[in-house]
């Protein structure tokens, strides 16, 4: 038989890329998780990690095992909640900023979902500006988004600068208005380079808006424009544009605003998940 605890870990280093960030995030000592993973694939007779230049990466068994692996800990969290006597109940709607959703957000909602299994998650990907909007309505219990300096609403997650990115800043620096890649209104950080770049003076025109990060994304890789990201969420094949070029951005900050009135037993549990969560991963 599969031993779960093995299984654990071999989720959790699959979720992180890293022995050293698995263990963190269980509590082990990176040893441990080593001996697990060892166990694990003696087990089954196969091997079900490499390393690659950059992280831990699944072998094709791997691929193979790990949708069986997250099966079985599903299964072990709703006989855990099934017995449990104080287990969490309920709906649970969170909004997350477009950005942040590819970058942390799986592993975290991957845990809370397997570790909650009685708990409704719903949910809803949005400019920061539009998830405030849909809180104050009363439409989301928990936003995670970005604010501005200044701002007071929320926790604070972690503060990031902002940078200016190109394919080939170069060629896009070399004359006319500056041309724009951005998220449409009401988006933080569309207002904020607009702002710096009218403080200097610089002449700018918006090529391409879009309300998904993928779109904006591959708009910059084709070399039409300037793209305004924090700098730990810099898409891949896009270069930052050295200091002196263009104006200095000022720094966001990624918050968890909760709603008055929403159940703050469901709302501490995923909030405190994700502060865990993403404050592992900026550690390292």
């Amino acid at each position: 038989m599969l031993d779960l605890t093995q299984l654990r870990s071999f989720v959790a280093v699959e979720q992180m890329g890293s022995f050293t960030l698995a263990a963190e995030r269980l509590g082990l000592g990176q040893s441990t998780v080593s001996q697990h993973i060892q166990r694990l694939e003696a087990a089954i007779g196969r091997r079900l990690l490499a390393r690659d230049t950059h992280k831990v990466v699944l072998t094709t068994d791997g691929e193979a095992l790990l949708s069986h692996a997250r099966a079985m800990l599903s299964i072990e969290g709703q006989v855990q909640s099934l017995f449990r006597g104080h287990s969490l109940r309920g709906n649970l709607r969170l909004g997350v900023s477009e950005d942040f959703v590819t970058s942390q957000l799986p592993a975290v909602l991957e845990d809370f979902v397997r570790s909650h299994p009685s708990v409704d998650l719903e949910l809803t990907v949005a400019l920061s500006g539009t998830l405030y909007e849909m809180q104050d309505s009363g439409e989301i219990d928990l936003v995670l988004a970005k604010r501005r300096l200044g701002d007071a609403r929320g926790r604070l997650v972690y503060r990031e600068p902002l940078v200016w990115l190109a394919r080939d800043p170069d060629h896009i620096l070399s004359g006319g208005p500056l041309p724009l890649i951005a998220f449409p209104p009401p988006s933080v950080t569309r207002s904020i380079a607009l702002e710096a770049l009218g403080r200097h003076q610089i002449a700018w025109r918006i090529v391409c808006t879009c309300g998904s990060l993928s779109g904006l994304t591959a708009a910059a890789r084709a070399g039409m424009g300037v793209l305004v990201q924090p700098r730990s969420m810099a898409p891949s094949g896009l270069r930052e544009i050295g200091k002196g070029k263009l104006p200095v951005l000022e720094d966001v900050e990624f918050v968890l605003v909760p709603r008055k009135g929403a159940d703050q037993a469901l709302v501490s549990a995923l909030s405190e998940d994700i502060l865990a969560k993403v404050r592992s991963l900026r550690s390292n």
